[in-house]
């Protein structure tokens, strides 16, 4: 072993390469990153396959708040932010249109705001980005200006959940760390 091979295993056991390990697409259970002001935790991370589409998402904890980060590739890299909401909050019983119909409307209502049918995708959902896959449909809806959105996903023959976000950018995670554990 040459002087020059010591440092070199020192820098493979130092931890996480900030340069290139403290980004977003790169978070495991445990990171934090402020967002909007606060900081979040990671507290689960999520792999959706559409296809061979590819999305990862990271479940985010603030206080008692719980939103997802998810990143998706069409042609570009695309970050979104969303929180869970209630199928029910939904204009209309789009559950039942959904059960009734094998699709959802062509366009929902969320307070007072109306959102256009945009995408549909099935695939697999990978709990923790592991085990055995859960299959889902799911449906994006777009607003008017195409920056907010509503989700629903449909899992089995009569579960729903829907969310509600926006669309942001890379640049406006900052901070992020390892966690501790």
């Amino acid at each position: 072993m040459g002087l020059f091979d010591i440092f070199k295993k020192k820098k493979e056991d130092s931890g996480p390469d900030p340069l290139h390990d403290l980004v977003l697409e790169k978070m495991q259970v445990g990171y934090l990153v402020d967002y909007d002001m606060k900081t979040w935790e990671v507290t689960a991370r999520h792999r959706y396959d559409f296809d061979g589409d590819i999305v990862l998402e990271w479940e985010l904890k603030s206080g008692s708040e719980v939103r997802y980060l998810e990143r998706s590739i069409d042609d570009e890299v695309e970050w979104s932010f969303s929180q869970k909401i209630p199928i029910g909050a939904l204009g209309g019983d789009v559950r039942r249109h959904i059960i009734d119909h094998e699709d959802p409307p062509s366009q929902i209502q969320y307070k007072a705001k109306t959102y256009y049918l945009d995408d549909d995708y099935a695939g697999y959902y990978y709990k923790d980005d592991a085990g055995s896959p859960q299959e889902l449909i799911k449906w994006e809806f777009v607003d008017e200006d195409q920056q907010g959105f509503v989700t629903i996903e449909q899992w089995g023959e009569t579960e729903f959940e829907a969310s509600a976000g926006i669309g942001v950018e890379e640049y406006q995670f900052t901070s992020i760390l390892p966690g501790g554990g």
